[in-house]
């Protein structure tokens, strides 16, 4: 009903000062501020994101660009590399890569098929600046 309090609100902004040290929003909604708290509960019991996501998030925030690390790439995304004139398009897999219908445990396995010699595959596909290999 309409203009009658919610019990919990009162409660529930009680344990968000003592959580995170400063009020909550003023109109925070009770059932964010019951999701909130219960995140960081979460947290506290089982971690927080990390570090390089993080680091990632804060960069975003700041306007930074962010590479995606290579660990990050998921299956269905498809690299695309021009190596002496031809074009080479990678699928990345569940379980490898695939480039031409044959399947590689790496990119760098790809990356010494096309080339020849021992290369960093995410160096090669230009997901790093650092790292071994030719360049």
């Amino acid at each position: 009903m309409p203009g009658r309090a919610d019990p919990d609100r009162a409660r529930l902004r009680q344990a968000w000062e003592a959580v995170f040290g400063v009020p909550p929003p003023a109109y925070a909604s009770v059932a964010f501020l019951r999701l909130a708290l219960e995140h960081e509960a979460q947290v506290k019991r089982h971690g927080g994101l990390p570090v390089a996501t993080r680091r990632a998030l804060r960069k975003i925030a700041e306007g930074k660009p962010v590479r995606e690390a290579r660990g990050s790439l998921r299956a269905g995304a498809h690299l695309v590399r021009e190596w002496n004139g031809r074009s080479y398009q990678v699928e990345v897999l569940e379980r490898g890569f695939r480039l031409d219908a044959r399947i590689y445990p790496s990119l760098s396995a790809i990356a010494r098929h096309i080339t020849g010699t021992t290369w960093s595959g995410p160096r090669f596909f230009g997901l790093t600046n650092r790292g071994g290999g030719k360049g």
